[in-house]
């Protein structure tokens, strides 16, 4: 069974920095892109980042592009996502989801999701 564990939410004040961690199991992720999403309270879950299996290629929502940076060493189950420069329009829950093939945006593509974790930016 396809289990996706994100860590490394919390509460810090604008400005501040997060690392956020995706640990998948339940299979080899070699072949699979991975992605994070985020949803604030009142609206619609939005794509966030995302990057292939090889680790080679990265996208990013214009609102986080510059500040937040996503990686995958080694090109293993465990994908991070590094945060700066927070801020207050950035709070919400971060859940990290996986697909067979390329990176892509749509949510609808991803086939395996966590169950996600909060970030509270404080002004």
């Amino acid at each position: 069974q396809v289990q996706l564990v994100e860590s490394g939410g919390g509460l810090v004040q604008a400005g501040g920095s997060l690392r956020l961690s995706c640990a998948a199991s339940g299979r080899t992720f070699s072949s699979y892109a991975m992605g994070w999403f985020r949803q604030a309270p009142g609206k619609s879950r939005e794509f966030v980042a995302a990057i292939s299996w090889s680790g080679s290629s990265t996208y990013y929502a214009d609102s986080v592009k510059g500040r937040f940076a996503i990686s995958r060493p080694n090109a293993r189950n465990t994908v991070y996502l590094q945060m700066n420069s927070l801020k207050p329009e950035d709070t919400a829950i971060y859940y990290c989801a996986a697909r067979y093939g390329g990176p892509t945006i749509p949510e609808n593509m991803y086939n395996d999701w966590g169950q996600g974790t909060q970030v509270t930016v404080s002004s």
